[in-house]
């Protein structure tokens, strides 16, 4: 069977020009191959809900904050910026201490911080069907719905994620009932830092595209 062409997406552009207002723009650029219709529901979706003044109080953290002001600072400027003021914590237990000094920085900051473990519950992992050995790295499951479900019943105005395992994480997104924004995002073999791999590609991590 012939294999598919691939399909070029925003990754294969070498202009990025969508950002200026003098613009010219590859073939497959999918804004100008866009479906108008496609554009304005997106942008009528803005003005539902409160997603206005995320947007709004997004760009003005960004603008304000930009190149000086750390994660840490953006997050709460936000949270001023947006009114939230019980910030709700899901993190895991392997970053209890930093999910600690977040929760502390908050506090000096006027915030009312709320944490829920990622173990909460200690429910085993095999009573749910997850195979027998995983449990060889830890008796307890992770709970990310239930993560949600606590701070969703305190009724935070924003949640933290620090540390949720790959897909715990999309779990936890999926049932937060409030606007929910990355700390720190988990990689045990890099120290938390994933962009490490993609900035080494080509070095130390060329196994990940053996066929360059």
């Amino acid at each position: 069977m012939e294999k598919e062409k691939n399909i070029l997406t925003c990754v294969d552009c070498g202009t990025q020009n969508c950002k200026f207002k003098v613009r010219s723009y590859p073939e497959f650029c999918p804004t100008t191959n866009l479906d108008e219709g496609d554009l304005e529901w997106a942008l009528e979706r803005y003005d539902e809900g409160n997603n206005h003044k995320i947007m709004t109080a997004s760009a003005e953290v960004e603008y304000e904050g930009y190149g000086h002001l750390t994660r840490v600072e953006e997050i709460m400027e936000f949270a001023r910026k947006t009114g939230a003021k019980k910030i709700g914590i899901a993190n895991c237990i392997g970053l209890i201490k930093e999910a600690r000094t977040f929760a502390k920085i908050l506090r000096a900051n006027d915030f009312e911080p709320y944490s829920v473990i990622c173990k909460v519950g200690a429910v085993d992992k095999s009573s749910i069907g997850i195979a027998k050995e995983c449990e060889n790295i830890g008796a307890a499951m992770c709970n990310p719905i239930l993560q949600a479900r606590l701070l969703n019943k305190i009724k935070t105005d924003l949640n933290v994620v620090i540390g949720l395992c790959v897909g715990h994480d999309s779990l936890f997104y999926k049932y937060s009932d409030a606007y929910a924004t990355t700390l720190v995002t988990k990689d045990r073999v890099t120290g938390h830092n994933p962009a490490a791999v993609l900035y080494t590609a080509t070095s130390y991590y060329k196994k990940l595209t053996p066929k360059d």
